[in-house]
């Protein structure tokens, strides 16, 4: 499918797989898209700046990138950057279309329901998109596309009136006349509001006016400040709403020096950052943000959940707003005529991002255009394609070919440069996520074969020698399951599932006799696999007595709402790495399990990710496992002390280890090297038939997968 998308301050159409439909959403073909003159064209200047400009105006990315360089080194931090995909960055948040796949949950839509859909990052500027239900809205009957895809800047307008809160007779001043300022004004005329408007653009001012604006005002030939004291009867503006996007502290000055004492200042748009406190305190006045399309933006139980407010409570929602403003446009009661100035074709849409930039006068909104919608032909829409081939052909039979599925930030900056340095041994063939133009910018700066959204595609293709799973917890089992079925090897990445009856699933089709052909399957339990893990097991191999080991892993706080405590949370999803170092080193079974779990003052920490945890093995062995959220970043992250014979062996962050009462190679590197790198050199070895044993056992894997669940 075609994708505008963003790269080094320029737009191109791009050619990336096509979104498949969610749990919980709806796949739209869309028929059109808007271009937000002020958020978009903010983006793509900000996209074509240096790497130094751009951490000199967030410092806080300066404070970021040095504890990462001091954590990982120059090298590591550089060979990163280097490496790292240039995914280019989807634009476009407002869109129109029809629903062509209803996801799994949703049962409020169906296909062929006309619709209009917001969202950044969501309702891109493509021609299909992927939207969770919450931001989609139904179009009434017949309503035109074209004014349909203009919902989320609806949306955003009728927010900033609402938290206005202006009443029948009230003055409200809005500051741009934009497309946020011009819905604004007619969204206020409706309520029985005295308008005033200000812009330094006539063109956009006559436009105000002819739309019910009772008062304009160009601050370059005007003082708005008298003029709107004049209006108001020398008592000033009841509430100003300021949508104008400029880096200016004036404006936002001016805003409140026309308000009336305890009048109210709304921010909609972008304004300069220095605020005077004089300009407010003597008058006692409010000054409000309105986040963009209302309650329920950014919450992600609300907009990627499903989860819905209240209607008694919250009256109006995002949703709420922008399908009320939906039906504002088809009952005439808001005039885009004078507002949209040109629809283009999505081939086009580099032209389409210059005239917002270049042109004089710049239109005021842009629309792009995808084709009409064919209903006789939305079976094909559905069956579209998802793949994207980028290099043809595979390579020789000494390289494991790799699929990669999920191109997140682990795969991206661990795993493909691992594979590159290892190019003997592996080649990355083809790549699946979620995102399509993700998956195919890590295809081409890998010379991969292509890219997909579509998992069929990978397990069908008979040139895959190894599916490497990186995707969120949730879909390890059934990815890893769906791979081996179809008789690939498989690497995915810790946990191997997040509850019983998925790990049950993996374990009937080893234990089923009539396959007879058992693929390769590794979990990414890494840190046996470390230089130090197997430099400290050459010692303790040779032990009289059992082992007794003290490992704490300072995991450090994440918050509550972060998905990493979904589906089985973090001892699932991270301790299960230390569950299986110690079977590494015991070399032998758990008989019994203990737990303590941290009883929490308050609900900043939580129980389940601060835990001791004691497991005993058959071999007498006890290891101790001290996971915690609530320790300083400061202090290193992993320790461990390994006790036995009268002897000790401490691990510092895999940076180095240390022996007492024992000579050991006390090997260390600079920073963490936690095996990585290694268990792709033996998962090599493995699938080529040079090593007869699985890099870890499978019994082993199980173990670990099913202590982690006890331990939950």
């Amino acid at each position: 499918m075609l994708q505008a998308l963003v790269k080094k301050g320029k737009v191109i159409s791009d050619n990336v797989p096509a979104p498949a439909v969610s749990c919980g959403s709806l796949l739209i073909k869309v028929v059109n898209s808007c271009i937000s003159a002020g958020t978009e064209i903010s983006g793509i200047n900000s996209s074509g700046k240096s790497i130094i400009k751009k951490a000199l105006e967030q410092p806080d990315k300066i404070v970021k990138a040095f504890n990462m360089l001091k954590a990982e080194g120059f090298l590591k931090v550089y060979e990163k950057m280097k490496g790292a995909p240039d995914f280019g960055s989807p634009t476009g948040y407002s869109i129109s279309g029809i629903v062509i796949a209803v996801g799994a949950g949703v049962t409020n839509f169906q296909v062929g329901d006309r619709v209009a859909a917001a969202g950044a990052g969501i309702a891109n500027h493509a021609e299909y998109v992927d939207v969770p239900v919450n931001l989609v809205m139904r179009m009434p009957q017949d309503m035109r596309f074209e004014d349909a895809s203009s919902v989320a800047l609806g949306g955003i307008a009728l927010q900033g009136v609402r938290r206005a809160d202006l009443k029948l007779g009230e003055f409200g001043v809005v500051i741009g006349a934009g497309i946020l300022g011009l819905l604004t004004v007619q969204m206020l005329k409706l309520s029985g509001i005295r308008v005033a408007a200000t812009d330094l653009d006539e063109n956009r001012l006559k436009i105000a006016s002819e739309l019910g604006a009772d008062l304009v005002i160009n601050p370059k030939h005007d003082d708005p400040v008298k003029a709107i004291e004049n209006w108001s009867g020398g008592f000033g503006a009841d509430a100003v709403i300021f949508t104008a996007a400029t880096g200016s502290n004036e404006p936002l000055s001016q805003s409140f020096k026309m308000c009336k004492r305890r009048g109210r200042v709304i921010l909609v748009g972008v304004s300069g950052t220095q605020i005077k406190r004089e300009d407010m305190y003597n008058k006692e006045l409010d000054f409000l943000i309105s986040t963009s399309y209302g309650p329920g933006r950014y919450d992600k139980n609300y907009e990627e959940k499903g989860l819905e407010y209240p209607y008694s409570y919250i009256r109006w929602t995002e949703n709420r707003n922008m399908s009320e403003y939906l039906r504002l446009i088809h009952n005439g009661l808001i005039n885009l005529e004078k507002i949209i100035n040109a629809v283009l074709p999505i081939e086009s849409a580099s032209e389409a991002f210059a005239m917002l930039q270049n042109n004089d006068p710049k239109p005021l909104m842009v629309l792009l255009d995808y084709g009409a919608i064919d209903t006789g032909r939305i079976q094909e829409y559905i069956n579209h394609d998802r793949k994207v081939t980028t290099r043809p052909g595979v390579s020789n039979g000494k390289i494991i070919n790799v699929a990669l599925i999920g191109a997140g930030g682990f795969a991206t900056g661990v795993h493909l440069p691992n594979i590159k340095k290892l190019s003997g041994k592996y080649k990355l063939h083809a790549v699946l996520d979620k995102i399509g133009h993700n998956a195919k910018s890590v295809a081409s700066q890998y010379d991969a074969s292509y890219s997909t959204t579509n998992f069929d595609d990978i397990i069908n293709d008979p040139n895959v020698d190894l599916v490497l799973i990186a995707t969120r917890h949730d879909s390890h089992a059934e990815l890893s399951l769906q791979a081996l079925k179809a008789g690939k090897n498989v690497f995915v990445e810790k946990p191997l599932a997040t509850n019983t009856e998925n790990l049950n699933k993996i374990k009937e089709f080893y234990l089923d006799k009539s396959i007879s052909f058992k693929p390769i399957l590794m979990v990414g339990f890494n840190r046996r696999f470390s230089k130090y893990a197997e430099e400290i097991k050459k010692y303790t191999d040779k032990r009289n007595n059992p082992l007794f080991i003290q490992y704490t892993m300072n995991a450090g706080y994440i918050p509550q709402d972060h998905w990493v405590h979904e589906h089985g949370g973090r001892i699932i999803g991270e301790c299960c790495h230390i569950i299986d170092l110690m079977t590494f080193f015991t070399r032998s079974r758990i008989t019994s399990i203990s737990l303590e779990s941290l009883s929490p003052a308050n609900d900043k920490f939580s129980q389940s990710d601060n835990k001791s945890i004691v497991l005993k093995y058959s071999d007498g062995s006890i290891c101790n496992i001290n996971y915690f959220a609530t320790g300083s970043k400061e202090f290193p992250k992993e320790q461990m002390m390994v006790n036995f014979d009268e002897k000790t062996i401490h691990l510092d962050d895999y940076k180095s280890i240390k022996g007492y009462g024992i000579k050991i190679n006390e090997i260390s590197t600079p920073f963490c090297e936690k095996g990585q790198f290694e268990e792709l050199e033996i998962l090599y070895e493995t699938i080529k038939g040079n090593k007869a044993t699985w890099p870890i056992e499978l019994w082993d894997m199980f173990q670990t997968t099913e202590t982690s669940f006890l331990l939950n």
